[in-house]
């Protein structure tokens, strides 16, 4: 589908630029209280994942996926879920593996690509509904994409998908949030990191050295060391070329919505392949000039956010 280009989206005017929009959300936002029900699943390798469960006895499913050192309670997934499950939707916020306050039992914990743990999720819900759709914000957006490229879909009910503030070229996009004027965001992660790494050390002393830790300066660094050897990559570089979700695009067969805001601090350049927007038939983008990365604040405080908007919005049309 053709890049679309007539987008509503407007920023308050206070939220000026990119740090801005991304910043005062991620830490400001109200937190939604829902009656969650939590349910933990086993993995095929003898893992486990969390699941949070909303129900409202729909047929319709939706699942959402976090970002990098998210989780299900992160206020950007209890807004999405509030306005999927106030519409009658099923719901449900999945963590990935170390991230739902325990530490996950395999020396792997979680990725870019990691599909399978997606897989895992998607085949265990979807068993009691007649559809289903994804939603992955920022590292859960390349999942999302990945999965859906690797043509999973003939097998399950999966209807539509949004990605949102997604870095579809990894390795330029770990370039821009290590960048000096980006900084704040990469310290910020590898200080969850690094401590997941330490704690698991002490679980699995030959798998994972912590030793290694001192080397690690960048988030680039910390794919070398680890995230890349532990999954079984070379190095970062195999890591993010296997994993970018922009080589997955035109293996899409259901209609995907990409919402990735022009002036998200984590985001490439390579992250806004207009140049596909004519050539890909199952593909919608749609690349607004502000919103920041997993932001899109409304311009009144009581308004919902416009990414949820946008993807009610998409999900519920007639495509």
């Amino acid at each position: 589908m053709p890049l679309i280009k007539k987008i509503d989206y407007s920023n308050p005017k206070w939220l000026f630029n990119g740090h801005l929009q991304t910043i005062v959300p991620g830490l400001f936002r109200s937190v939604v209280s829902l009656p969650f029900e939590r349910e933990r699943i086993r993995t095929e390798d003898g893992d486990f994942l969390d699941l949070d469960w909303l129900k409202n006895g729909n047929d319709k499913l939706l699942i959402i996926s976090h970002g990098l050192e998210g989780n299900s309670k992160r206020p950007y997934m209890l807004g999405m879920a509030n306005q999927f499950f106030g519409k009658g939707f099923d719901v449900v916020n999945w963590n990935f593996r170390g991230c739902s306050e325990e530490m996950n039992q395999k020396p792997i914990f979680y990725h870019s690509g990691a599909t399978y743990d997606l897989d895992t999720v998607i085949n265990h819900a979807n068993r009691a509904y007649k559809e289903v759709y994804l939603i992955g914000f920022s590292l859960g957006g390349n999942l999302t994409l990945k999965y859906l490229g690797e043509n999973h879909t003939s097998k399950t009910k999966i209807k539509k998908a949004v990605a949102i503030s997604v870095p579809l070229h990894l390795e330029s996009s770990c370039t821009k949030i290590s960048s000096r004027e980006n900084m704040v965001y990469s310290k910020r992660f590898l200080i969850t990191l690094k401590e997941k790494i330490a704690k698991k050390s002490l679980l699995f002393p030959n798998e994972i050295q912590a030793n290694l830790l001192r080397k690690i300066k960048t988030l680039k660094d910390f794919d070398d060391h680890f995230t890349g050897p532990i999954h079984g990559f070379k190095d970062a570089h195999d890591y993010y070329e296997q994993n970018s979700s922009l080589h997955f695009l035109d293996k899409i067969n259901i209609p995907t919505l990409i919402l990735n805001a022009q002036n998200d601090p984590f985001l490439s350049k390579e992250c806004f392949p207009a140049s596909l927007g004519n050539s890909l038939p199952n593909i919608w983008m749609e690349f607004p000039k502000h919103g920041g990365h997993v932001g899109f604040s409304p311009r009144k405080l009581k308004e919902i956010y416009w990414s949820e908007k946008r993807a009610f919005e998409f999900i519920t049309s007639d495509l």
